[in-house]
């Protein structure tokens, strides 16, 4: 599938489409791969969501603020939203 479509669906154009293929390609595809853009947005979107709930709930205690965290950053959550955006077919693996 083509990488316009997938920019289509995210409504984002790459300047840099190395990066893209990178950030779509699996360990078992390919040397270069995303493990490393992984741990990158993984912390990247933490810090955002962290900031979020920081901001939104000031109330909550850093508790309540840290489970809330990650349960929007857990792997199942993200896949949940892969899967709801179909996400899957643009991915590049084995």
């Amino acid at each position: 599938m083509g990488l316009s479509k997938l920019e289509d669906k995210l409504q984002y154009r790459f300047s840099d489409q190395a990066f893209l293929e990178r950030a779509i390609t699996h360990r078992s595809a390919a040397a270069k791969n995303n493990e490393r853009l992984e741990f990158l947005g993984d912390s990247i979107l933490g810090a955002i969501v962290a900031d979020y709930f920081y901001l939104t709930l000031p109330s909550a205690s850093e508790g309540e603020l840290s489970r809330m965290r990650s349960q929007v950053v857990r792997k199942e959550s993200l896949a949940k939203v892969a899967r709801q955006m179909n996400l899957g077919p643009h991915l590049r693996s084995e």
